[in-house]
Parts: structure tokens; C-alpha cells; sequence
């Protein structure tokens, strides 16, 4: 058994064995979160990836689909504003945009990345991972087999994938995932979206601004069933006030492709039909991705998520060695809330292991005892993940939200009520742009008098929610928040409206 640390380009003989005390799968924002914190006391971390360092947000997700947005974001916004509106003629420049969105992907080139783990002190091993026992695990690449033993941890931070439905010809029509919307390299003329989620709704309006004839199938009777239905409605509104076709109750029950594009049966409210467009995006939900990890090697079900505590630490594998972070858990969906888990994440294992690795005075030892005693909403935990996790959507009205919905929070038996408020009603709306139009909500719980749940919908409704958030997750007391003034005039004065109408 050997250790030595890894070339960032992969060159390796064959069949090494390498050793490393923490190893983690995954170099996606999460993994590199993790990796990044499990190695501040003195560990040695290994990061394996068969794709792009960086991972599905920089190049397929949450930067590239952001940068198709923000243009006709940016368009609508001048064209709300007299004086500017004048300025603005014709229609976005779609080769702009796509070559900006570009730059914000490296030209999914990882160079930068690489060497920013190599900055970190983190070794890179590219391949494929497969668990073979406790601890153990082979990385196969072109390069070579690698058999590669941690001797403390493994953080599994590999992520979602999209999922195909089992339509007939579906899977033959070549489909569009969230993967080949984000790397488009020519815009097509019409594209057919099926599912209502946040994938769907975002690359609708996207696809919209950049000139294309979007149908948009969603087998229920609303969009994002996540969040309140108000804010469903609103984007439902202005999905179709874009142009896009959205048929509720609608599904497809074939797919063909040939020259001339894909073709769909539908089925629907007023019967059996078909659709013809030159794409189509299966936007239908994400599943983690464990399929072809060998988790039967160590006892897990392949394919299901790796349940875990708020440690992170998975809790159907013994001895307390492996852990798990983001989609791959099944109880975080966003970037963001990945991250912190994965800053979680890192702290634990740091502070569990690193003691014996580490210099005389350098913070192990307390380190370890604070996270042995640790409580909720300390670093060595992830309790947001429960009841204060923030999400955006960046459609026209953008969403925002966190915590409990009115629903969720009645579920889950608390004496709420939910306290609404017209954000074009306050000053600063009206200057930001005319005819402004967006719906703040909050959910009081009436027992603690605290809010559990925020929704914002509007023209950059999400920079409302960091307030929220801090409001949620610290449990603010509505009498407190009363004297958090709002400057006028803003937008964030719909706080103030808020807590009026809440009875303050």
C-alpha cells in the first residue's frame, strides 16, 4: 500500500494503490465545499470525478441556465421603465447570448478548477468509483484501474441525474435533458417541454426570450408543487402572457423522431391530439445518482439515496465512516443548500478524525469535542435542512421562497395563518418599474409568533429572501421584526406592509 499524491492530469500507471484519510466522490460545488473544509485540520483529501471538475452547476445547471435568463430579465425591466423603454427596439441577439452564457462555463473547459483544488491542497483522481467494500473503492479511467482506500471517511457527493420517462419511443427520439438545454449551441424553432417544474418553467421562458415557439406539458393542474399555489398561478400567468402554450392535464403516450423534428401524442382535456416540434426537453424530475456506485458492496440499495443524519453521516453503513452530501441524499435540491451541507459535512469529518494528524495545539482536539456535543444550528450540524431551505426560480415573475408553505406548515400541526401583501403597492415598487406586479406571503405561527415560511414573487423577488431566510431560520420574533426598519423607497418595504397587515 502506497500514498502519494495524484497528478491533476490523470497520468498514472495502472493498478496503484493509493491511501488518502478522507476521500470524497464528486467534484461538483458540493464535493469541492466538502473536500475544501475536511482537509482544514490536517487531513488528507482525495476527490475523485469522471466529468468536469466543477460539476452539473458551472457547466449544465445553475450557471449556464442563469445566463440564458438573465438577458430577457434584463430586457423586460428596461421596457417597464419610460425613458428606457424608448431605447429598447426588436427582440434578444440569441449568438450573444448563447456566447455569453459560454464564458460562464469555461467553454466547459475545467483548467480553472483543477487548479483551484490544486491551490486547496486537494488531490484529483479522474475515473469512474465503485465502492468493492467498507472504505474501499476502484477507479476505472483510461489511464488504468486505481484501487483507492480512505482511512477514515468517504463523502459521497455525486449528485442527481435527470430522468427519462418510460413513454414509447421517447428514449429513441434522442430527447433534450436539462443538460442539452443549458449547452445549447443553435436555438431551434419549437420545442416541446414536458413537466412543470422548476426545469421546465425556467426553460420555457428562456427558450421564449430566445425566439422559440415553446409548448410546455404538465400531467397535473399546476406548475411547482413546491410552492404556494398563489405563486403557481403567477407563473402560469406570465408563462402565458410570454407566448408559451401551457396545457395542464396533458401528457404524452408516444414520441418519433425523423428529418423533420419530434412528434408527439398528447393526450389531454379536449382528447388525444399531436404535437410536432424540432425538440423536445424531458424535464420531469432528478434522481440520485447511486445507480453504479457498488453500493451493494457495502450493504446500500443501488440507485436509492443514502440516507443520513444531520451529521451527514449515513445511517445504514457501520462504523461511522461514511457520509453523504446534496441531491445525492434526497434531502437537499439546490446548489446552495448542498453547499452548506457540504461546509457541514466537512467540519464533521475534520473534527471527528483529524486528531490524529494534527500538531499540538492546532484546534483538533476541540474541534472533535464541539462536534461530539454538538447541537442543532451549530456548524457540526445541518438543521436548515428541515424547515428553512430557501429556493428560487428565475421565471417572469421570479419566485422565492423558504421555509413551510401554509399547507406544509398546517401538515405538520401548526396553528398558522398566512398574512399577504401587493408588492406593487409599496413606493418602491412603482419606481423600480411601472406596473409593477408580484405577491409577498408569510406564514405566522400564531402559538411562538415567528415566521415558518416566506413566499415573494415579482421583478427580482429574489433578492427579498435573504431577509426571509434570516427571519425563518432564526426564528425572529414578529415583535422584534417590527423595529428591522425597511429603507424607502425599496422594495423590501413590503416588509413593513407585512407586519401591518399581520396586526403591528
Amino acid at each position: 500500500m502506497t500514498e502519494r499524491t495524484l497528478q491533476t492530469d490523470g497520468e498514472q500507471a495502472p493498478h496503484d494503490t493509493v491511501t488518502y484519510d478522507v476521500v470524497v466522490l464528486g467534484a461538483g460545488a458540493v464535493g469541492e465545499n466538502a473536500a475544501d473544509r475536511a482537509g482544514r485540520l490536517g487531513l488528507s483529501v482525495l476527490v475523485v470525478e469522471h466529468e468536469l471538475v466543477g460539476g452539473e452547476c458551472s457547466y449544465w445547471a445553475c450557471m449556464p441556465s442563469k445566463a440564458l435568463l438573465r438577458p430577457g430579465a434584463v430586457l423586460a425591466a428596461a421596457r417597464a421603465v419610460p425613458g428606457a423603454a424608448e431605447l429598447v427596439q426588436g427582440r434578444l441577439d440569441p449568438a450573444a447570448v448563447l456566447a455569453r452564457r459560454d464564458e460562464f462555463t469555461s467553454h466547459w473547459d475545467d483548467h480553472g478548477q483543477v487548479e483551484w483544488l490544486d491551490s486547496a491542497g486537494i488531490a484529483l483522481l479522474r475515473g469512474t468509483a465503485r465502492f468493492t467494500g467498507p472504505k474501499e473503492l476502484l477507479v476505472e479511467s483510461d489511464e488504468g484501474d486505481t484501487r483507492v482506500i480512505a482511512r477514515h471517511a468517504v463523502i459521497v457527493a455525486t449528485g442527481s441525474e435527470p430522468t427519462v420517462p418510460g413513454i414509447p419511443g421517447l428514449a429513441e427520439a434522442q430527447p433534450w435533458t436539462s443538460r442539452e438545454a443549458t449547452a445549447v449551441k443553435d436555438v431551434p424553432g419549437s420545442l416541446v417541454v414536458l413537466g412543470g417544474g422548476v426545469v421546465g418553467v425556467e426553460m420555457a421562458v428562456a427558450y421564449r426570450d430566445l425566439g422559440a415557439a415553446v409548448t410546455l406539458l404538465v400531467r397535473g393542474d399546476r406548475l411547482l408543487d413546491k410552492a404556494e399555489p398563489f405563486a403557481a398561478e403567477e407563473v402560469a400567468a406570465g408563462l402565458r402572457d410570454l407566448g408559451v402554450d401551457l396545457r395542464f392535464g396533458t401528457s404524452a403516450t408516444r414520441v418519433d423522431r425523423d428529418e423533420r423534428g419530434v412528434h408527439l401524442a398528447v393526450t389531454g382535456p379536449q382528447g388525444a391530439g399531436e404535437l410536432h416540434a424540432d425538440e423536445v426537453l424531458v424535464a420531469t424530475g432528478r434522481r440520485p445518482r447511486t445507480a453504479d456506485l457498488g453500493l451493494e458492496a457495502i450493504g446500500l440499495e443501488p440507485g436509492a439515496p443514502i440516507a443520513v443524519d444531520d451529521a451527514l453521516q449515513a445511517t445504514e453503513a457501520d462504523d461511522g465512516w461514511l457520509f453523504a452530501v446534496g441531491d445525492v441524499t434526497g434531502r437537499t435540491a439546490t446548489t446552495h443548500q448542498g453547499k452548506y451541507d457540504a461546509r457541514v459535512v466537512g467540519d464533521v469529518v475534520a473534527a471527528r478524525f483529524s486528531a490524529s494528524v494534527a500538531e499540538p495545539g492546532e484546534g483538533a482536539a476541540e474541534a472533535q469535542a464541539a462536534e461530539r456535543d454538538a447541537a442543532p444550528f451549530t456548524r457540526y450540524r445541518a438543521s436548515a435542512d428541515h424547515a428553512a431551505v430557501p429556493q428560487v426560480v428565475f421565471t417572469r415573475p421570479e419566485v422565492a421562497w423558504v421555509g413551510r408553505t401554509e399547507q406544509q406548515a398546517r401538515d405538520a400541526g401548526l396553528r398558522v395563518r398566512a398574512v399577504s401583501y401587493p408588492i406593487g403597492s409599496v413606493a418602491g415598487a412603482s419606481v423600480a418599474a411601472d406596473g409593477y406586479s408580484g405577491t409577498a406571503q408569510v406564514v405566522v405561527d400564531e402559538d411562538r409568533g415567528v415566521i415558518v415560511g416566506a413566499t415573494f414573487t415579482g421583478p427580482d423577488a429574489a433578492e427579498l429572501l435573504q431577509a426571509a431566510t434570516i427571519a425563518v431560520t432564526g426564528e425572529v420574533p414578529l415583535d422584534r421584526l417590527w423595529h428591522a426598519v425597511p429603507a424607502y423607497p425599496t422594495v423590501s418595504e413590503v416588509w413593513l406592509r407585512l407586519l401591518e397587515t399581520a396586526g403591528l
